[in-house]
């Protein structure tokens, strides 16, 4: 037990040496960006501030996900992950209005992560999942990949409609 005590306190002590240095969004857990749509960083056009990023609700640093209150996920049997590997989550949140919905993307080492609305229609919503691998001239990249959340803006809330889930990936 005590040594159980000892590792706690020393990933402790590392991760607020660490915190200091983080480029992420407020609450993420590494250094890629949390948001992500057409521009890293940015969301679509909501006809406001098109260029405020909307922060990902969600905290995925748990085994099992932290759902703040103001959060719903969507169902199971409203989303489509057919097109997508396994290694990708299928959980799918809405908040704010209606019109940003979090999904979740795969980052780490030489690799960001995005999304993308695709396609929207009265009845479906379709969004990509971007995965850029930027691999600098003779720089060696870790291996690490890691659940990235990313939110998305919708044209009109998603309400009854059925989301969709693409992949690819592509080099930067």
């Amino acid at each position: 037990m005590r040594h159980v005590v000892a590792a706690v306190a020393l990933v402790a002590v590392l991760a607020g040496c660490s915190s200091g240095t983080q480029s992420g969004a407020p609450g993420s857990s590494s250094g890629v960006p949390t948001t992500g749509t057409s521009t890293p960083g940015s969301t679509a056009s909501s006809g406001t501030n098109p260029s405020a990023p909307v922060q990902p609700p969600v905290s995925i640093s748990e085994e099992k996900p932290v759902v703040p209150p103001n959060v719903t996920p969507v169902p199971k049997e409203k989303v489509d992950t057919t097109s997508l590997s396994d290694t990708y989550r299928d959980e799918v949140y809405v908040f704010g209005d209606g019109r940003d919905i979090e999904v979740f993307g795969m980052g780490g080492g030489c690799k960001e992560a995005r999304a993308e609305v695709s396609g929207q229609s009265a009845d479906l919503v379709q969004i990509t999942l971007i995965t850029i691998t930027k691999q600098p001239p003779g720089m060696v990249c870790t291996q690490e990949i890691r659940q990235v959340p990313l939110t998305v803006r919708l044209s009109a809330p998603l309400g009854n409609r059925r989301l969709v889930l693409e992949s690819r990936e592509e080099t930067g």
